[in-house]
């Protein structure tokens, strides 16, 4: 299942480097998202809109856990994309080998603090009396399985770099089958709550995480375990390159925790009394929603990025030009459709995460979700645009899009849209999207002229 990425990435004819690379991680993302989706329709349909709420309210602080993976996962796929464009293995290994050390114990680390400090952190990201309880037990479980079920997401990039794109594929597909099962007997046989839920994705990532572990231990991967060779130098360039999709996922949690605390005054301000977990419940039904769309895009940027890198490194520029091409006109496909969905489909949509008779979280899902549907018609182009920055090397033009997108739009956005109450916060992420696409242009004007410099320096 595996195909040599020297091939692939240097000479497979661009496009059907595209179908070979990208279509299959389109499908790997939307995979790992549809344990996320079945976890929403779950929580949604057997335990309610409290339980619902409580999740969305406790989520954020699992992805920032995440996050830490993502920032050593990503940051390491870059330099060892790069260092084998310069056919420099060792180096490649020995950033690998180090990364499954440096995100094993930060997830420990992480997961005890998530653990024990679970009660102070769910309050401060605006869990009420109602919801304190329940969100904390989502935490805590998440946390029990944090060291071994964060390596799954970096894990999943290697493969890909190591030319196993089919096997990824199938791993997440097996994670999110898994998933559903252990969903189905702890929610529906044993009964459990919200920590049946958590288990359930949680364990279903620990036994993916050891099944892809198993191509390196076997030495069947272009990538192998060396002995770890610390080094200040590598961990800065870990750390610059993945600041980006950090950043980012930071920015967008605490950008939840200000929503979140946002829609439990302006939920009770709208409806009255129980309106605040009636709004929570909303914006988790957007989030679950999203989940239908964004994979396809970071997919496709994602599974993009090494054959980027590789081509930077080799400094064959007029290829990264061709690739980067089909990566805007696939995302640009993906926009337009999900908008149309989004926008035809908003009731079958809600209805998939709320109950028949929440039959107000159903209306203003509805509504909410034909304004929110927006952002998907400029979406992809920053996205596209984060994920070639991060490829090359760029990562101030990388963080400056994450910490925008993320953070700094949708907070001035959320002032100035207050007096729009909860309609503001719907629209915030299409006004984001439309802020965003503009900054991507403009950066991408900036780095194609280096571009161009560098094709003269090397004729």
């Amino acid at each position: 299942m595996r195909m040599k990425p020297e091939f692939m990435y240097a000479s497979m004819k661009p496009w059907k480097l595209f179908f070979t690379v990208a279509m299959p991680g389109m499908i790997s993302m939307f995979a790992m998202s549809i344990y996320s989706i079945i976890e929403g329709i779950f929580l949604g349909q057997v335990l309610g809109e409290g339980a619902f709420a409580a999740v969305n309210i406790a989520f954020p602080l699992v992805m920032i856990n995440f996050s830490i993976a993502d920032l050593i996962g990503v940051g390491a796929a870059v330099p060892i994309s790069i260092s084998l464009g310069k056919n420099d293995h060792e180096n490649a290994n020995n950033v690998f080998s180090c990364s499954i050390i440096m995100i094993f114990t930060a997830a420990a680390v992480m997961g005890s603090i998530m653990f024990f400090a679970a009660e102070p952190m769910a309050r401060m990201m605006g869990a009420d009396d109602a919801l304190v309880e329940t969100s904390v037990r989502y935490l805590r479980a998440c946390a029990l399985c944090s060291p071994l079920s964060t390596v799954f997401f970096a894990m999943d990039n290697y493969l890909r770099i190591s030319g196993f794109v089919k096997t990824s594929m199938i791993i997440n597909i097996v994670s999110n089958i898994l998933t559903i099962g252990l969903l189905s007997f702890f929610l529906l046989v044993v009964k459990m709550d919200v920590v049946g839920s958590a288990l359930a994705t949680s364990l279903s990532m620990c036994i993916c995480s050891v099944i892809a572990v198993i191509p390196f231990i076997a030495k069947k991967t272009l990538l192998k375990f060396t002995k770890p060779k610390f080094n200040f130098k590598m961990i800065k360039q870990i750390a610059a390159c993945g600041s980006p999709v950090f950043l980012s996922n930071i920015s967008g949690r605490i950008t939840s925790i200000l929503i979140n605390i946002s829609l439990m005054t302006l939920g009770v301000k709208v409806f009255g009394a129980g309106g605040g977990t009636t709004a929570v419940a909303v914006y988790a039904v957007l989030m679950y929603s999203s989940d239908l769309c964004w994979p396809l895009l970071y997919g496709i940027s994602d599974s993009l990025s090494p054959a980027i890198g590789f081509n930077w490194g080799a400094k064959n520029y007029d290829r990264v030009k061709k690739i980067v091409k089909c990566g805007f006109i696939g995302t640009f496909a993906v926009g337009i459709v999900s908008t149309s969905i989004l926008f035809f489909f908003p009731d079958i949509i809600a209805s998939l995460f709320a109950k028949a008779e929440d039959a107000r979280l159903l209306s203003e899902a509805t509504h909410a979700i034909r304004i929110f549907c927006i952002a998907y018609l400029f979406r992809w182009i920053a996205v596209s645009a984060q994920g070639f920055f991060s490829a090359i090397e760029k990562p101030m033009h990388a963080t400056i899009m994450a910490v925008s997108v993320a953070f700094v739009f949708p907070v001035i956005l959320l002032g100035a849209l207050w007096s729009f109450e909860l309609d503001g916060i719907w629209f915030n992420a299409a006004a984001v999207n439309i802020l965003a696409a503009i900054l991507s242009i403009i950066q991408l004007s900036i780095v194609g002229h280096e571009i161009k410099k560098r094709e003269k320096e090397t004729t």
